[in-house]
């Protein structure tokens, strides 16, 4: 018998050292208290001595639990001879063996395994993983006959062993389970970080960009400065929507979904107005009308909502007829408010328009042009977070997102 379980003190607890290779398999059953209850009751059941469930392969054996009341001397991580036990014929047959007296059994009586180790009953059952692999035995021991022959018993040692199998199984599982969890920890905190990125060390720049641009605008420029500075005007409002977009939907996949501050305000169309005129400003070749009949006061976030019609333009201008006027009309009706951007071009074909909220969404005609496929995404998600939703109209004439919500909560 040699051993190779060290129980040294560390930190308070015992440690356990096991034999390299096999040290996932021992925990897995010495770490369960399911197969230490299982042990217990075999001896408990059949006045056997000594169980164990021992990992077996061609060339090993090694102990992974026991319960040991007649001082046998295996604990988890203890190795015997493969070749000198009876659980090498079980696993080269793949069958159980099972003796109630040795000097009684015409098979065994003469077997070198009793002789070297003094048991007169035995029990080995083949323990398999969820694959039906081969694992080990559930095993049994002691130096008294014991009446193993009843049909009970069997089925007892056989359901222990698949019970034990399963426990191989729920346990890999669960460490998958947990490996994934820190994997998704991991991207959680990455994400974090990207956030951060996006929040500070691009975001600002860029606001102070545009922020210049307007004040160069305001100067007195030859035609081709200023249409030099209405195209970086374009691409910083671009660079901008792009950041906020991926911001948002950073921000909404850890955990918190879209943030909305809903507040009743009576100047919503100053907002949209606004947003209407930087659209204007950036795309001037692009007719941009706006039609707002805001009555009363609408319970809503307004940064948000600008945003909302910020990516429905941004949409308009990207994928509409750049000949043909887009219309933005914003009105309360009854008890909703109701915000529609409307452009001329090509339809929205039916498998784009399945997939139009979807993040990073970029099909069909869409795939050609500049973007991620998040302002749509964000637009439906800023939607929903004011109790509202956004419809799609779309043929052979005209494409419209119209948004609808209450007017208060």
């Amino acid at each position: 018998m040699s051993s190779s379980t060290d129980l040294g003190e560390e930190n308070g607890r015992a440690e356990l050292v096991l034999p390299l290779g096999f040290e996932r398999d021992i925990k897995q059953i010495y770490e369960s208290e399911t197969v230490a209850t299982l042990l217990e009751t075999v001896c408990l059941a059949t006045g056997m001595g000594f169980a164990a469930v021992a990992r077996v392969t061609e060339t090993r054996w090694i102990t992974c639990r026991a319960v040991d009341s007649i001082g046998f001397g295996l604990g988890p991580g203890d190795e015997l001879a493969v070749e000198s036990t009876l659980c090498h014929e079980v696993r080269a047959a793949e069958r159980e063996i099972i003796i109630s007296d040795v000097p009684n059994d015409p098979l065994y009586c003469d077997h070198h395994t009793p002789k070297q180790y003094g048991f007169r009953s035995y029990v080995s059952i083949p323990i398999h993983d969820a694959a039906g692999q081969f694992f080990g035995t559930l095993c049994a021991i002691d130096p008294h006959p014991r009446a193993l022959d009843d049909p009970r018993v069997l089925r007892m040692f056989r359901h222990f062993a698949r019970m034990i199998g399963d426990v191989l199984d729920v346990t890999q599982r669960l460490k998958d389970v947990q490996a994934q969890l820190d994997r998704e920890i991991d991207i959680g905190r990455l994400r974090e970080e990207f956030v951060a990125v996006l929040g500070h060390d691009l975001r600002n720049p860029v606001g102070a960009m545009r922020a210049g641009l307007r004040m160069l605008a305001k100067r007195p420029l030859d035609e081709r400065s200023t249409e030099l500075v209405r195209l970086m005007r374009l691409s910083a409002h671009r660079m901008s929507d792009l950041i906020e977009n991926i911001l948002d939907h950073a921000r909404s996949r850890l955990g918190d979904g879209m943030t909305t501050r809903r507040e009743p305000v009576d100047n919503l169309d100053e907002t949209l107005q606004h947003v209407v005129a930087e659209v204007r400003a950036i795309t001037p070749e692009r007719q941009v009308n706006a039609d707002l009949r805001i009555s009363g006061a609408v319970l809503c976030d307004p940064p948000r909502l600008g945003q909302l019609l910020s990516n429905l333009l941004s949409n308009a201008v990207s994928h509409g007829d750049p000949e043909q006027p887009i219309h933005v009309r914003a009105e309360t009706v009854g008890e909703e408010f109701v915000l529609q951007v409307e452009n001329g071009g090509a339809p929205i074909t039916a498998s784009a328009r399945s997939r139009l909220f979807e993040p990073f969404a970029r099909g069909d005609a869409m795939s050609s042009t500049n973007g991620l496929g998040l302002g749509l995404y964000i637009a439906s998600q800023i939607a929903q977070g004011h109790g509202g939703r956004i419809d799609v109209q779309s043929d052979e004439d005209r494409t419209s997102f119209t948004f609808r919500m209450p007017l208060t909560a």
